[in-house]
């Protein structure tokens, strides 16, 4: 029998799930007491019902909430290098970049238990953000307005860095600049 694609969601469904995923990254990214499923339904404005139509499981909306954030900003490249030179499409994407690593620390503890259930919502991540990234690089090279000997995962490894070690967004864009200035250095030998 051949499969077939599930239907694609109604528009009010669809804005269902989107609120519900904004509000699930919302409650997972904060600390202290876990939050209950009731009250990410209600702060989405959907009943339980509808969060269980789309989510089967607290587990199954942790992952759906990690991966949709996961692919803002993958997406995001894209667009923009439609609107920005390639140079400063790659430097708003590390921008982003730490917006997302800050959101995925705020939800280390909830993705720690869809771990454990035996999910890997990561394995894809690294491909995803290699990807994404590799195409803004790949284009700033082609400007001419970075350098064309630098590795990406050696720039995912920088960003990443600079992610996790800044405590304040001031000093990650110092870093992110400073990073950014060395990609646009060209060896004279």
């Amino acid at each position: 029998m051949p499969e077939t694609s599930p239907r694609p969601l109604r528009a009010d469904a669809l804005r269902n799930r989107e609120r519900l995923l904004e509000a699930a990254v919302q409650a997972f990214s904060r600390p202290g007491p876990e939050v209950t499923l009731d009250a990410i339904a209600r702060q989405a404005g959907v009943g339980i019902g509808t969060l269980y139509r789309h989510f089967p499981t607290r587990e199954a909306l942790v992952e759906a909430a990690y991966r949709n954030e996961l692919g803002k900003l993958c997406d995001a490249a894209p667009d923009l290098l439609d609107r920005l030179p390639p140079d400063q499409a790659l430097r708003a994407w590390m921008s982003l970049f730490v917006d997302y690593l800050a959101t995925k620390r705020g939800m280390a503890d909830a993705l720690r238990l869809v771990i454990a259930s035996g999910a890997n919502p990561y394995a894809h991540s690294r491909d995803r953000l290699l990807e994404a990234l590799g195409r803004l690089l790949d284009a700033s090279v082609a400007a001419g307005t970075v350098r064309a000997d630098v590795d990406v995962a050696d720039v995912l490894a920088g960003v990443s860095g600079i992610s996790l070690a800044t405590g304040e967004r001031d000093q990650a864009d110092r870093l992110l600049d400073l990073l950014m200035d060395g990609l646009r250095h060209r060896r004279t030998d």
